[in-house]
């Protein structure tokens, strides 16, 4: 899949979890992350990597990610963020 055909989201924000939302973007745009953490600091840029990774790991180019996260584990930020694509696409 390298398109999204909808907007979609996984997750929850309860502790230790992450709420990912996957939104279409125009061609051209990129992977644009915008991320509330409150451990911004340490690990913003850690999650946003690990967001924009797995994303083109899968062949997405274009969309725009909105995540919140409570603490989530990079297992969990994987799983959430493959389970928006799934549900935007297949």
């Amino acid at each position: 899949m390298s398109k999204l055909l909808k907007l979609a989201q996984a997750g929850t924000v309860e502790s230790s979890d992450i709420l990912i939302t996957l939104a279409p973007a125009d061609a051209g745009t990129g992977i644009q992350v915008e991320l509330v953490s409150p451990t911004m600091q340490q690990y913003g840029k850690h999650i946003n990597n690990l967001i924009t990774e797995t994303l083109a790991s899968h062949g997405i180019e274009d969309v725009q990610v909105n995540a919140t996260d409570r603490g989530a584990l990079d297992c969990t930020i994987k799983a959430r963020v493959i389970t928006a694509l799934q549900r935007a696409g297949e």
